[in-house]
């Protein structure tokens, strides 16, 4: 599970966890709303509905390759009669439902949803709380959005601050007196080519072809780098420097540089999932 954020939603404090790329809601949360007393109560009543369980089936099938249907097949004949009750243990255990996360022990979280299951919650506990809850969670996730996108043009700063040091090598050891300027192009071109092809596993160029609808403004590879990247990136070009000074060969710098991207890479996303994590 992510790191747990909130919204306040009427004086009611509604958390989630983002899931690798989906917010999971609190339905016991939300349903402190309705009933502060005895939330799970009320997701337990909402889960017997028929309409909730036939949504939620759909939802699975459209989404998790592992649902199991025969299961569920089991349950829709059971339910709609006055005797039927379905806990988010039971349907999440049953079923292999990735949708719903069950809360277990007296000091659990309670039943987190995936946010399209979270939506039809609101939508049965209040048309009105839905709204309040919609407005609350577009605002933080603007304000998140913004962050964001601040975090990522600083990082390119820094790639670019790189670059220059980059390119500054390049001029001092491999651009001869003898070379034309056509010829000092190309040298440039190839070796932030080398960097490219290191990181992402292709030139410029090959990047282009392949996107044609992202480089009509003149986009290249770099600019829809994620953070990640980008700060790889940066001590590729720092590396690539030092290596250059080295006098070592294109191909062995290109084989190191690589090694190096795959781990930092590899090492950043371990950092994000422990921030997640804690």
């Amino acid at each position: 599970m992510a790191k747990e954020k909130q919204i306040i939603v009427q004086d009611t404090t509604v958390n989630f966890k983002q899931v690798k790329d989906s917010d999971y809601i609190s339905l016991t949360d939300i349903a402190k709303w309705k009933n502060p007393e005895a939330p799970a109560q009320v997701v337990m009543n909402w889960l017997r509905l028929t309409d909730t369980v036939d949504f939620l089936g759909l939802w699975e099938q459209l989404n998790n390759k592992d649902f199991n249907l025969v299961e569920f097949d089991e349950i829709k004949k059971r339910y709609g009669r006055n005797a039927f009750t379905l806990s988010a243990t039971q349907w999440t255990s049953k079923t292999n439902a990735i949708g719903i996360v069950a809360g277990r022990g007296k000091y659990s979280e309670g039943t987190l949803a995936h946010e399209d299951i979270a939506l039809e919650f609101l939508s049965w506990i209040s048309v009105e709380f839905k709204l309040y809850f919609i407005y609350e969670f577009k605002r933080l996730k603007t304000e998140e959005n913004k962050q964001l996108s601040q975090d990522w043009n600083l990082t390119r700063q820094f790639a670019k601050i790189n670059y220059h040091l980059h390119t500054d090598a390049i001029k001092e050891n491999l651009i001869v007196p003898t070379l034309t300027a056509e010829q000092i192009k190309y040298k440039y071109t190839d070796e932030a080519d080398m960097l490219n092809v290191a990181l992402f596993g292709s030139t410029a160029k090959q990047w282009r072809e392949q996107n044609p609808d992202k480089n009509h403004n003149k986009e290249n590879i770099r600019d829809y780098a994620n953070i990640h990247q980008l700060l790889v990136l940066a001590n590729m070009e720092s590396m690539n420097a030092e290596l250059i000074k080295q006098n070592l060969d294109m191909p062995t710098r290109m084989e190191k540089l690589n090694k190096m991207a795959k781990e930092q890479l590899a090492t950043l996303v371990k950092i994000e999932n422990k921030l997640y994590l804690s």
